[in-house]
């Protein structure tokens, strides 16, 4: 097992912790909480009251109001300093994506009363306060009274309590899947239009300025938007390169370690630039060396569209974004701030957080992790199958959304794109589940620290 993943930049981190919660403590002060309260009042014309306590989520603050005479309470939500690195453009594609989604599709999603700028709060979104009996993850997790111990699926969980949450969140990604944009990058919302013209603003770029000090003009540029598929893959490989480049701490232990890295992302970038990332484990795949060892193109699925047909994709929708009411029915589907617009590939992987924890992040390594989310992924798949049994109208794709789930797992595919996306695992990923199935064996008994040696001739010289 490769075991070079990368670590964030601990020093920038320990900064980003105490200037986030010196910022939280601002945000709990009296007087941040009465102008929350006459913003509230501007908007509704109506008396509001906070309601104890605030939340305090991943990167907002949350303020619940009861408006005089009205039902139900509101929330005002703030992205927090320090944590949120683009707090305007995130506020506002946050916005737009929620509202969309909840014009658009039959997906419980929190109504949008007002978003904008305050002259003292900064920018907020307005929004409505859904009753619930806490989040999907909190329901399934291992039982644990310390409420800062990651959520990890409980083993003993009864299948049918997962068939059942699962089978209404499948309900859920069909809806979404039904929703087609014509370019990559964010919603952003004009006069009641809603429009691909904002950058994509992903989590791991958040993290890359917030927990790696990665200077921001290597970010992809405000109100960038992308063409096609593969342009975005090119996008995703530049800022995984860009982050090796740029992390001064923490990000190799050796040289052999730096140039296992480099080799990889290199490697990734030429397959992007060549338009073969994105057919990887599709019919179209006629590339790989798994496409001639291990499963025939012909046996395989389509490829989306390279161009002019994307889906809606959220890094935060997971477990813990899905709030249940008391009979295990959802609420609502809560944080669209890292949503956008993205290759339809992305959609056509089986969720990752179906143990509730990152891959990465998995106490007893990555391995584990595969073959723990196996036996998952199966039930997963079978309340999509039953969800896609129930619908009245046939999907938008060539082929059952399901099935494309279950290719993704079979060749690779869902390791492709998680990596892709996150730059702090992509090595992990690209050594121990892509570069075989791209290239062949790489022979016997090869130590971890020469794994660049396999694969260097694929670089040109100037790579080199």
């Amino acid at each position: 097992m490769y075991s070079g993943q990368e670590e964030l930049d601990n020093l920038v981190w320990d900064k980003n912790d105490e200037d986030s919660d010196k910022s939280q403590k601002q945000m709990r002060l009296k007087t941040i909480c009465r102008q929350v309260e006459r913003l509230a009042k501007q908007k509704f014309r109506k008396p509001a009251t906070l309601v104890s306590p605030l939340i305090i989520g991943g990167f907002n603050i949350l303020y619940r109001l009861h408006l005089e005479g009205v039902t139900p309470d509101i929330i005002v939500r703030l992205p927090c300093p320090s944590l949120v690195q683009f707090p305007d453009e995130k506020t506002d594609h946050e916005a737009a994506t929620a509202a969309y989604i909840s014009n658009n599709t039959e997906v419980p999603t929190p109504q949008v009363f007002f978003s904008g700028r305050d002259s003292t709060l900064g920018p907020f979104v307005i929004m409505q306060y859904i009753e619930n009996h806490g989040s999907m993850s909190a329901r399934l997790k291992t039982p644990n009274d310390d409420l800062s111990v990651t959520h990890v699926l409980n083993p003993s969980i009864a299948e049918n309590t997962l068939e059942s949450l699962w089978g209404q969140t499948a309900r859920c990604y069909l809806q979404l899947s039904r929703l087609s944009f014509p370019r990559i990058g964010s919603l952003v919302e004009v006069d009641g239009s809603y429009n691909v013209a904002g950058r994509p603003i992903t989590h791991n770029m958040t993290d890359m300025v917030r927990l790696a000090n990665i200077p921001r003009a290597v970010l992809p540029q405000e109100g960038k938007t992308y063409r096609t598929a593969d342009e975005w893959y090119i996008a995703l490989a530049e800022m995984n390169i860009a982050q090796l480049i740029f992390q001064h701490n923490d990000s190799v232990v050796s040289e052999d370690d730096c140039r296992n890295k480099y080799v990889a992302r290199q490697i990734f970038y030429r397959l992007a630039k060549q338009g073969r990332v994105s057919t990887f484990g599709f019919a179209e795949d006629d590339w790989s060396a798994q496409s001639s060892k291990k499963i025939m193109p012909s046996n395989l699925s389509p490829a989306p569209a390279g161009s002019n047909s994307f889906r809606l994709w959220g890094d935060e929708l997971r477990a813990g974004n899905i709030l249940i009411d008391g009979s295990d029915n959802i609420a609502a589907i809560i944080d669209w701030e890292f949503a956008y617009a993205a290759p339809t590939q992305f959609i056509l992987d089986p969720p990752w957080w179906l143990l509730l924890n990152l891959a990465e992040t998995w106490s007893s390594g990555i391995d584990n992790w595969r073959e723990r989310y196996e036996p998952r992924l199966k039930t997963w798949l079978s309340a999509m199958e039953r969800a896609e049994e129930s619908m009245e109208e046939p999907g938008p794709l060539p082929v059952a959304l399901s099935t494309y789930m279950r290719e993704s797992w079979e060749t690779s595919r869902f390791w492709l794109n998680y990596g892709a996306r996150k730059s702090w695992a992509f090595d992990t990923v690209y050594w121990r589940f892509l570069d075989e199935r791209f290239f062949g064996d790489r022979g016997s008994n090869i130590a971890e620290d020469d794994l660049w040696k396999t694969r260097i001739h694929l670089l040109s010289k100037a790579e080199r």
